[in-house]
Order: structure tokens, then C-alpha cells, then sequence
């Protein structure tokens, strides 16, 4: 029995949109944050929403590079 070749879970094709998609959710989660961070007084933030909010943020931003990485061709 031969070894079936690994294979990605998502389409080629699909890659360019998938880093549209997702660096333009993390650039708005992004600015979101900073907007929050500048408009807020320090007694009226959250730490949970801070964390939240980064956590989400790097998510996207992570594998928006990701998917931008493997449509230009640099297989990572």
C-alpha cells in the first residue's frame, strides 16, 4: 500500500482570498483596539477585553500572513 501525499485542507485557489479576508479582519480588530485603548480612561477599561481583542486581532492578522505567505508562493 502507497502513502497518500500530504494535502492542504484548503484550495489553492482559495489562498489569495483567504489573506484578503483575514488581514482586512485583523487590520479592523487592529484599529478597533486602538481606538478603544485612546478613547477609554484607565478606570473604565477591561483587561478581558483587552486580551480578547489582541487575541482575535493576532488570530487573523497570523494567518491572513499565512494564506498571503502561501499565494505568492513561499510554502512555509
Amino acid at each position: 500500500m502507497a502513502p497518500k501525499p500530504i494535502t492542504s485542507p484548503v484550495p489553492d485557489a482559495w489562498y489569495p482570498t483567504l489573506s484578503v479576508f483575514m488581514l482586512a479582519i485583523g487590520l479592523i480588530v487592529t484599529a478597533s483596539f486602538f481606538i478603544y485603548e485612546a478613547t477609554s480612561s484607565r478606570r473604565n477599561r477591561s483587561l478581558a477585553k483587552e486580551l480578547v481583542t489582541g487575541a482575535v486581532a493576532s488570530v487573523f492578522l497570523g494567518f491572513g500572513s499565512l494564506f498571503l505567505l502561501l499565494a505568492s508562493g513561499v510554502y512555509v
